[in-house]
């Protein structure tokens, strides 16, 4: 890609679009297209479509999507799956019409089998049952994934879709209900530390148990066995570029597993980030609460022929995400 080649980055403001952002303007390009939800609600066809004649992108990273974690996919999957599925139809289908060189959709790897051999592979797509409490959201990537394709063999597009593991880093959601599981545990150590030390308004204390969150003592969902990989978004976003110079869809097919190699237990990952946050109560689980799928490790083995490696260990990463996020956010439960 030439440095003026005009990039709609779709979903700019969220984690993986702001990586994205900061890296292509590092690389040199200077031509982004960038529109917040509010200026371009993307699952409105019309405006979608008059979006892409009016702009024209040569290229187009989708990265916009309704994201949350297990709670908030098993709760609210009419939302996730609608949502997800007209986001990426309309954008998809408008890139083609106005001949987009290249489109690079985000996947994630909730879209493989709940059981399937680890570390997972690209063709192990619908090849078992999907994970129940991510189903809908699953469903949705999987759509988009395979309307890439069928765009591809059928109009000869330049579009396929990355597969990444669980993601983290500056720009995440922190919700404690509705985030994904290290964002979640970020903040709630944090506010156990914030608790601890009585910074917190008088009120918060009572609204922060119903998170699990008790002075000397914070409890986690589920049983903590669970194992996963994470990659840190600028990572990623590296990733992506080096596919938006060299990746076609002619040699990569539909899509392209992109993973750290590194697995964690989560009851690890809990102490880990307790350690960071400087937290030394006490740590229970609460197994009344779903652990997802039991293992998720990505075979990432096609990305070496680009030459990519991820450089952020995960211990290194919360450590900056976490400076990051006691930097930014406004502490309220």
């Amino acid at each position: 890609m030439k440095k003026d080649t005009k990039i709609f980055v779709a979903g700019h403001t969220g984690l993986v679009g702001s990586a994205c952002v900061r890296k292509l303007r590092e690389a040199g390009f200077g031509n982004l297209v960038l529109r917040t939800s509010a200026e371009l609600d993307l699952r409105n066809q019309p405006r979608v479509n008059v979006f892409f004649h009016s702009e024209k992108p040569e290229a187009v990273i989708l990265a916009a999507a309704r994201v949350g974690g297990i709670m908030a996919n098993a709760t609210r999957p009419a939302e996730y799956l609608y949502d997800n599925l007209q986001i990426a139809s309309n954008v998809i289908h408008a890139a083609a019409g106005v001949d987009v060189r290249k489109l690079i959709n985000l996947g994630s790897s909730c879209i493989y089998p709940r059981d399937t051999v680890q570390p997972i592979r690209e063709d192990a797509l619908l090849t078992g049952p999907l994970e129940p409490t991510n189903e809908a959201y699953a469903v949705a990537k999987i759509a988009a994934l395979k309307l890439c394709g069928a765009m591809h063999r059928q109009y000869g597009c330049d579009f396929f879709s990355i597969m990444p593991p669980n993601l983290y880093g500056p720009g995440d959601r922190f919700d404690l209900a509705g985030s994904h599981v290290l964002p979640a545990l970020m903040r709630k150590f944090h506010l156990a530390q914030l608790l601890a030390r009585g910074e917190l308004r008088e009120n918060e204390p009572e609204r922060l148990a119903d998170h699990g969150i008790h002075p000397g003592h914070i409890v986690l969902w589920g049983t903590g066995t669970p194992m996963r990989e994470f990659l840190h978004a600028d990572d990623l976003a590296s990733a992506i570029l080096i596919l938006l110079n060299h990746g076609t869809a002619a040699e990569i097919g539909e899509s392209i597993n992109v993973g750290s190699g590194e697995e964690i237990r989560i009851h690890d990952l809990a102490e880990m980030m307790a350690e960071i946050a400087g937290y030394h109560g006490e740590i229970t689980w609460d197994a009344r609460y779903p652990d997802g799928t039991p293992r998720k490790i990505l075979d990432s083995s096609r990305m070496e022929k680009f030459e990519w490696k991820p450089k952020i260990t995960l211990r290194d990463g919360i450590r900056e995400t976490y400076r990051w996020y006691i930097k930014t956010r406004e502490e309220r439960p």
